[in-house]
């Protein structure tokens, strides 16, 4: 963990560096440069970061909402385009294995800056959502373009949602960086709520897409005037030059921690994504209706948001990330094992309750996990090891989709569902039910818990010191220390 020794890796200079946007200093700090001399360096953060952060969560709303567009009317949507609700299905999952193509040319343009990704993101996101539109109103429907522009915003997608931890590393200190990986994180799930509560209420599926382009042309707007990267470092990690993808990438496959990361991390989101993408097949065969199925899907993810807005500022003074991972790796096992028997209820309390802790500990967990993946692969650079780790959600939560729609008893017949309702007949099993693909969830998720639980623990090799932690405590904690005795 020493420090670089080539001198475009000092801390930067900035005495003298004042604006009337500043925000007062965070603090000063020194290291020695290459002729063993100190240079000060005076770390701030300025206002002007919250409008790159805002435009982050904007556009990681956008591009989840257009991943499950179709996903809260499949039932609609598979007769608007005469095809089957698996091939609906298809337009979620061909979304999140578009990750994996484009994942290495996110990690090179993350690894120049966090702009240059957004640009692109936005780039793909006004081509893909009209590319949709002409696809729905073409013929009555086709589903070829359609799902070609599905995919551009599917490319779109990993360009916001890696870029928050390097975001928050470039603009933010050791005592806000969670919260802004939180924010901007967790904005992409929020937008497939309002997918799921918005949707099945924006009229017919022509209607819904275009009202979902326009939202995402105006979002991407604010993308082509954010600032690239602040006049002077934040905190003392933040001033070193970032390592190069090659140096990272060894660095990274060198860490046992990151590997129980990255299982936990991948099957986790995968099944949150393959939850999302599927609750209302898994609902509405015990009768449940698209709009309570989605007030499900909105259950998720807000409480989630609400939770996570709550444990992340915590997490940001305590930094106890490893045991905010072994609390809430349980608190996600547990509502998938109990979401088997949920449906059978035919209520609308064991669903909601059950989405609501599954959605507050994932959220609470996701920018924990992030930051915890970059203290362990310091010096990483940090978009690399968070590409890796959301390629791999994505990646299995396309598989899972598969999966558990192949696990699928048959189809279920929707006029007489509703009619029957909730509370008529069907059994425990009827027709169309996902009992199968629960319990494939659930076995899953349980068979990974022990992994995360052993973290930190000595002798399995997953102890780790501070990496960027310390640098920032160090540095900064030397320099107050001489302040305080020249003073």
């Amino acid at each position: 963990m020493g420090a670089p020794s080539s001198s475009s890796n000092n801390v930067r200079s900035v005495a003298g560096q004042h604006s009337d946007n500043e925000e007062r200093p965070h603090g000063v700090a020194s290291r020695w440069n290459n002729r063993n001399t100190y240079s000060h360096t005076h770390f701030r953060v300025y206002k002007r970061r919250w409008f790159g952060l805002a435009q982050l969560v904007l556009l990681n709303i956008v591009v989840s909402w257009d991943w499950l567009t179709f996903a809260p009317v499949s039932a609609s949507a598979a007769e608007y385009f005469d095809v089957s609700e698996t091939a609906i299905n298809w337009l979620s999952t061909g979304f999140l294995f578009a990750f994996i193509v484009i994942s290495p040319v996110v990690m090179w343009t993350l690894n120049h800056g966090p702009k240059q990704s957004i640009m692109w993101s936005s780039v793909l996101l006004l081509l893909g959502n009209w590319i949709r539109y002409a696809g729905t109103r073409a013929s009555g429907g086709i589903y070829g373009v359609v799902m070609f522009g599905q995919i551009l915003t599917g490319l779109a997608q990993p360009f916001v949602l890696v870029a928050p931890t390097r975001y928050s590393d470039l603009w933010f200190t050791e005592s806000g960086r969670i919260s802004a990986t939180a924010l901007a994180s967790l904005a992409n799930p929020l937008g497939g709520a309002l997918a799921q509560l918005i949707n099945p209420f924006l009229g017919s599926v022509p209607h819904m897409v275009l009202y979902v382009s326009i939202i995402a042309s105006v979002a991407t707007i604010p993308s082509f005037f954010i600032p690239a990267a602040p006049p002077t470092p934040p905190s003392a990690s933040s001033a070193i030059s970032k390592t190069s993808i090659r140096e990272s990438l060894s660095h990274i496959s060198r860490s046992p921690s990151f590997y129980v990361l990255f299982i936990t991390f991948a099957v986790y989101v995968g099944f949150f994504n393959a939850f999302s993408s599927l609750l209302n097949q898994i609902l509405y065969p015990y009768g449940f209706t698209e709009d309570e199925a989605g007030i499900c899907g909105a259950v998720l993810i807000l409480v989630g948001l609400v939770v996570a807005a709550i444990s992340s500022p915590i997490m940001d003074r305590t930094h106890a990330y490893l045991l905010g991972i072994k609390l809430l790796c349980p608190l996600i096992a547990i509502p998938y094992l109990a979401f088997i028997w949920a449906p059978q209820t035919r209520t609308l309390v064991a669903p909601y309750v059950l989405a609501a802790v599954l959605g507050a500990s994932s959220f609470s967990l996701l920018p924990i996990a992030l930051e915890y993946m970059v203290e362990v692969t310091f010096p990483a650079s940090p978009e690399v090891g968070s590409t890796i780790l959301w390629c791999g959600g994505q990646l299995l939560g396309g598989i899972f989709i598969v999966v558990m729609n192949a696990l699928k008893s048959g189809e279920a017949d929707l006029k007489e569902v509703s009619k029957g309702g909730r509370g008529q007949g069907g059994g425990s099993r009827p027709p169309g039910n996902m009992y199968n693909a629960l319990v494939f969830q659930a076995a899953i998720a349980l068979a990974v818990l022990p992994l995360p639980l052993a973290l930190g623990i000595k002798k399995f090799g997953l102890k780790h010191e501070k990496g960027r932690l310390r640098v920032d405590e160090h540095l900064e904690g030397d320099d107050e220390a001489q302040e305080g005795a020249g003073a």
